[in-house]
This record gives C-alpha cells, sequence and structure tokens, in this order.
C-alpha cells in the first residue's frame, strides 16, 4: 500500500512538474512574438534600441504571468546552479525549442540573419530583462557546468545555443546518469546489516560532514582495511543518513591524461549537485603507477562534492583535510550475531556449531550472509557430511556440511601470485612419526580448535594481542615428512593449505619483501586457511650484524615479520633443513618446533608398507628389503611411484625389479652409490 501511495504521488508531482514548465514556455513564445513584432514595426532601429523595447515590454508585469512553483524540477536546477534571472530565461529558451516545434519557429523568424535558427545569446540579449555580460563567460554556470552547448558561429553572440541532453531531461523531472559517466561511476549497492562497531563509523562520518550547513568545507573521509565489502556498506549507510546517493570509482578506470580528465570531473561535478551525490573512490592500485598517482591527486584536489576513499592502507592527502577511519572485521561476538541473525532458527538447533565456525573464520559481514545463504538452499547427502567436517564437529547438523565448505571457499585468499593451495590427501595413518612428535601436532590442531575459548571466553586475548598467533617449525632434512605433517593437520582442521612461493615473496629491492610478507598475510586474515613457508631459513635466517643499508633493512623484514607472525589469527606453519639456521630471538616467538628426525630402518618399513595406494597392484613386494634403502620418506616416494610408472608401461604389477630400477634412477639423482647390501635379494624376489 506505502509503494501504490509513493508511485501516486509521484504522478502527481510529475504532473504538476509538467503544467508549470509548460506554463513557463508560454511566457517564451510571447516574449518571442514580441520580439518579432518589434522588428518588424522597426526595422532601421538598432539592436540596443530594440533590445532594450524587448526589455520593458518582457519586464512589464502581466496577470498571465506564471509563478514557477519551488518544487518543480527546472526551478530546483536554478537554485542548485545559483542561475540568475537571466540564465534561467536563457536556459528555458534553449529547453523550449527541444521540447516545442512552435518555439523552434519563432526563433529562426526572430533572427533571420543566422542560418541555423538556434537560440543565440544576441536573441537572448533583445528578449529577456535583467540581461548581462557575465552570464556568456565560461566560468559562468551556463557554460561552467555545461548546461548549454555553445556552437560555431562567426562571433560568440550569434552561436547556436542549445540546451544539455542531461539537463533537458532534469527539466522533465527525469534524472539519471550522464550517459558520459556510465561504465565509471557506478551506484554503490544499497547498505544491508551494519555490526555496532560499524554503525559507530557511520556515525562518525555523519558527524564530519553534519558541518555542511555551518558553512564549512567537507573533509574527505578515508576508510583503511581489507574489508572491502564492509568500507562500502559504511560508506552506503552514512550517504544514506545523509540523504546522498553515492556512486564508486575505481582508480584503474581514471583517465590519465588531462585532456580527458578534466572533463570527466567537471562533468562528476555537475552529477553530484544534481542528484545531491557523494563519491566513493575505490584505490585498489597495487603498484608503482605515476601517471594514475597524477590523476588521483588532482581529482582529490578538483573535486568538491563529498568525497570518501577506500584502500587497504593509509593515504596522504595533503590537498584537504581528511578523516581516517579504520574498518576491521567484525568482532567474535559480532560475528556471532551475524551468523545467528542470519540462519535464524537454525543457529539455536546447531550444537555449539555456530560458536566453532566464529572461532576458525573470520568473515565479513557480506560473507556471512552470502554463506549463510548458499549454504541452506540445499542440504548435503549423507555420505558427504563426515568428510566435509573436521573429526571433532561431526556431531554437528548435517546443514553443517555444506556450511562449513562454503565458509572455506569465502575464507580463501588471493594468493595465486605469491602462494599455491596444495590439496593434501594423506591422512595420520600415512604420516610415520616418533610419537613424541605426533603429540605435539596433535597439539597444535588443539590450539587451532580451541582459539576462541581460551583467547575470547577465557579472557587471555584481554591481556594483550601479542603471542596469540599460533605458530609451528617444523625442521629436518628433505624429504621427512615436513610438508605431509602440514597437510595432515590441515585434513585433521577441514582447512586450505597454502604453500608460500619464497622466491616470488623475497625480492632485492627495499621494502618490497615487506610489502608481499603483508600481502600474504592480509590475504589470509580470514583466518581459515593454514599457512606454509616451506624451506623458510632463506627468508628467516640469523639476522646479520648491521654492516650497511642492505643490512639493517634486512633485519627489519624479519622484525616485520616476526610481527606478522604473532597477530595471524590462523596457523603459520615454517619449515626448514637446517634449523640451526634460523635466529634465535625469532625461535623464541614460535609456540611449537616439531623435529622431523631421519626415518630410521623400523620408520623405513612402515612407510613401504603403506607407500603404495590400495588400488595399485603388486606382486612380491619386500618393505623389510626395501627399507635397507637408507633414504628419507620423501625419497620412497618418489622410488614407488616411478616404479609404479615403470610397471604401468609393462601392463604387470609393481614388483621388485620395477622399484629396483626406479631406485637407481634415484640415487642417480641424488649423486649417491647404491651398496650392495641395500638391494641384496632384490632380484631373487622377481
Amino acid at each position: 500500500m506505502m509503494a501504490t501511495a509513493n508511485l501516486a504521488a509521484t504522478a502527481d508531482w510529475q504532473t504538476e512538474n509538467q503544467h508549470y514548465l509548460m506554463a513557463s514556455l508560454d511566457r517564451i513564445r510571447r516574449l518571442l512574438h514580441q520580439q518579432i513584432a518589434s522588428q518588424q514595426r522597426s526595422p532601421a532601429t538598432t539592436e540596443p534600441h530594440a533590445m532594450r523595447t524587448a526589455n520593458a515590454a518582457a519586464s512589464a508585469p502581466t496577470a498571465s504571468s506564471p509563478t514557477a512553483s519551488a518544487t518543480a524540477a527546472f526551478s530546483q536546477l536554478y537554485q542548485t546552479f545559483g542561475l540568475s534571472a537571466f540564465e534561467q530565461d536563457v536556459l528555458l529558451l534553449c529547453a523550449g525549442v527541444e521540447l516545442d516545434p512552435t518555439i523552434a519557429a519563432l526563433c529562426a523568424q526572430a533572427q533571420p540573419e543566422v542560418k541555423h535558427g538556434l537560440p543565440t545569446f544576441n536573441l537572448a540579449g533583445a528578449m529577456f530583462a535583467n540581461r548581462h555580460w557575465l552570464a556568456f563567460t565560461p566560468d559562468a554556470p551556463l557554460r561552467r557546468w555545461q548546461l548549454i552547448e555553445v556552437g560555431t558561429g562567426s562571433t560568440l553572440m550569434t552561436s547556436g545555443l542549445r540546451i544539455d541532453e542531461r539537463i533537458l531531461h532534469q527539466f522533465m523531472g527525469i534524472s539519471q546518469l550522464d550517459d558520459r559517466l556510465f561504465g565509471l561511476f557506478k551506484p554503490a549497492p544499497q547498505p544491508n546489516f551494519l555490526v555496532a562497531s560499524h554503525q559507530t563509523l557511520v556515525a562518525e562520518i555523519v558527524a564530519a560532514w553534519g558541518q555542511e550547513a555551518a558553512g564549512n568545507p567537507l573533509p574527505l573521509i578515508q576508510l583503511c582495511g581489507s574489508d572491502t565489502a564492509s568500507k562500502q556498506t559504511i560508506a552506503a549507510a552514512a550517504c544514506q543518513q545523509l540523504d546522498r546517493s553515492l556512486y564508486t570509482l575505481s582508480c584503474n578506470a581514471i583517465p590519465t591524461s588531462a585532456a580527458e580528465l578534466h572533463p570527466l570531473l567537471r562533468l562528476w561535478e555537475r552529477e553530484a549537485r544534481l542528484c545531491h551525490a557523494a563519491l566513493l573512490l575505490e584505490w585498489d592500485i597495487s603498484h608503482e603507477d605515476t601517471a594514475r598517482d597524477w590523476a588521483i591527486a588532482l581529482l582529490v584536489e578538483w573535486v568538491t562534492s563529498p568525497l570518501l576513499v577506500v584502500s587497504r592502507d593509509r593515504r596522504s592527502f595533503p590537498q584537504r583535510p581528511a578523516v581516517t577511519l579504520d574498518v576491521n572485521h567484525p568482532t567474535s561476538s559480532e560475528q556471532l550475531a551475524l551468523w545467528q541473525h542470519a540462519l535464524g532458527d537454525r543457529a539455536t538447533d546447531g550444537n555449539g556449531f555456530v560458536e566453532r565456525l566464529v572461532s576458525q573464520f573470520n568473515l565479513s559481514t557480506t560473507a556471512i550472509q552470502a554463506a549463510s545463504l548458499q549454504a541452506l538452499g540445499a542440504e548435503p547427502n549423507k555420505e558427504n557430511i563426515a568428510l566435509s567436517l573436521p573429526a571433532d564437529v561431526k556431531q554437528f547438523p548435517r546443514w553443517g556440511s555444506r556450511l562449513w565448505s562454503i565458509c572455506r571457499v569465502q575464507a580463501r585468499p588471493q594468493l595465486d601470485d605469491l602462494a599455491q593451495r596444495i590439496d593434501p590427501g594423506e591422512s595420520w595413518d600415512d604420516l610415520v612419526l616418533p610419537d613424541q612428535q605426533k603429540d605435539i601436532l596433535r597439539e597444535i590442531a588443539a590450539h587451532v580448535r580451541q582459539r576462541s575459548k581460551v583467547y575470547e571466553q577465557w579472557g587471555f586475548a584481554k591481556k594483550g594481542g601479542r603471542g596469540l598467533g599460533i605458530s609451528a617449525l617444523f625442521s629436518g632434512v628433505s624429504g621427512t615428512g615436513k610438508t605431509m605433517a602440514a597437510g595432515v593437520l590441515a585434513q585433521e582442521l577441514r582447512l586450505d593449505v597454502y604453500r608460500i612461493d619464497l622466491s616470488s615473496v623475497v625480492s632485492k629491492y627495499i621494502g618490497e619483501t615487506e610489502k608481499n610478507l603483508r600481502r600474504v598475510f592480509d590475504a589470509a586474515e580470514a583466518g581459515g586457511v593454514v599457512l606454509l613457508f616451506d624451506e623458510a631459513d632463506s627468508l628467516f635466517g640469523k639476522r646479520s650484524e648491521v654492516k650497511d643499508s642492505h643490512d639493517r633493512y634486512a633485519n627489519m623484514e624479519v622484525s616485520y615479520l616476526l610481527q606478522r607472525m604473532e597477530a595471524y589469527g590462523g596457523l603459520a606453519i615454517l619449515t626448514t633443513n637446517l634449523k640451526e639456521a634460523i635466529d634465535p630471538a625469532f625461535m623464541r616467538r614460535i609456540r611449537f618446533i616439531v623435529r622431523f628426525p631421519f626415518p630410521e630402518y623400523g620408520d623405513r618399513v612402515k612407510i613401504w608398507e603403506r607407500i603404495f595406494p590400495s588400488s595399485t597392484p603388486t606382486h612380491g613386494l619386500n618393505p623389510k628389503k626395501l627399507a635397507k634403502l637408507n633414504i628419507a620418506g620423501g625419497n620412497i616416494r618418489n622410488i614407488a611411484m616411478n616404479a609404479a610408472f615403470l610397471a604401468a608401461d609393462a601392463n604387470q604389477p609393481v614388483q621388485m625389479t620395477h622399484l629396483l630400477r626406479a631406485a637407481q634412477s634415484e640415487y642417480l639423482k641424488l649423486e649417491r652409490s647404491m651398496s650392495e647390501a641395500e638391494v641384496s635379494g632384490w632380484v631373487q624376489e622377481k
């Protein structure tokens, strides 16, 4: 019923607007007739005298002269751009030519000396009272805001005038974005549910911009942080309270040439006035771009409409005052409320599942809403439930299986150029380690599972944010199972694991390594991934004695890493072949250290017993003889896989002969000699 009432009110306003516009155009027609009649009576009269005569007639009050309603679209437009009475008449004359063929014909008749037949400044000066030369200048509202277009002609005063199409539509009460801005300036989505901490930021923006009525310039609002969706929602909510529309513009879409940039900004400024709009600038440039930096600086300085800038990091704006606000992810309690709101009654029937989601995933408002809608859209199959949830939460509801998997996808960072997501398939049974090492790995999993209870419910986080990150160092020679153990932990926790490509992270350029590390940790802050820094001693080696600037910056890289490791909300694992290469100061800040020993004979037997998948055909294999090869688990896996390929190519099951050939190839790769004792009796096992 309310929507119907709004439609009816809009229709009434459109009718009233049309009535006042037509009445105003009647006056234009009368003045044109008077101008034509004046020319016919005094053909020899000089132009200034004719203009004065027409002006006198036009300025004389008549009973039929309409008074435009203050709510009419064109009256509001006049006020928006501060048009004088003469400028209003010029604009109305140009609109009349487009809306009424009679007015167009009268304009041509009133100035037979021009061939284009359009209104001119000469004609306007002759017709209307209160004429002034200032109205014709480029800085005056008519031309500055491109309300009219001045065509070609022998002189400025005889050039044809046209009303801009966007302004003509506004005259008719239709407000829509200028075609020339489409694709660059995009309407921001309507704000959705806001948590309390974000509502506080909305209030700060409203307060900062509430000074507009006092005549003070509006400060630029800068929203910083990695939660892009929340920043846009906060900006949209603030503009909604201030009765402003909001448009977004990406920095990558800004023209870098002055010839393109100046007209674009002028058009936007006009649009902002017409629509009572604010601009949200998305500063998402990830690399140096001098030309674009110049364009952004010019935009920030030149645009006078309300402006918000969203970026991951704080920016400097020397051109204008700025208010900087940090936008963080919703707190744990706020995320819990968001999940409960999104899931409804299901949240209370989840047997603590929602609390477990909050403890593991640090998601934004938008991500939580999207995940809930997607998860509740379909029920998972029974057989998939056990595979989708961590081992300790299988008692949770059926829909939790789908929701957990969706949250994993929502939390996946965009790290394709710096990290590789690996899909581990190993389980605890595949991991051959002494019991002591396995116990430490299970402790790591327990810390990840229970961190919310210990940090939030039991109050450890209130003691300070340092040292809350869960970090582990896996040390041991290559092939002893360090990467496999990281995969087993990820499988246990049902999380993704990302292996960091250190060659892409470490840079010889000063400051670049910190930027790359920041990208890694910031992207992973959703908490749904395990970060695996493989062979980390190359990056986290002993801090060197400061001898030059490069040593000093290398130490700064290590210090930065220490800070991020301590603050990271997920699990970060470092692997090294040489534990002694790690700085002792760094070791003190690692919560768990797991030593992966070189497998002894008994361990190698277990590895050989488990190395082949159950579906692999084998014949006559002897794990005890195979374990005489004094190699690590990684080498054993290589030999087993190579032997499988040899057997498959021969259309045979895997046998000792295939393993012997594969072992010889692996030893050549290792540049080692195979002793007779290691392969004694293998040939007889054919």
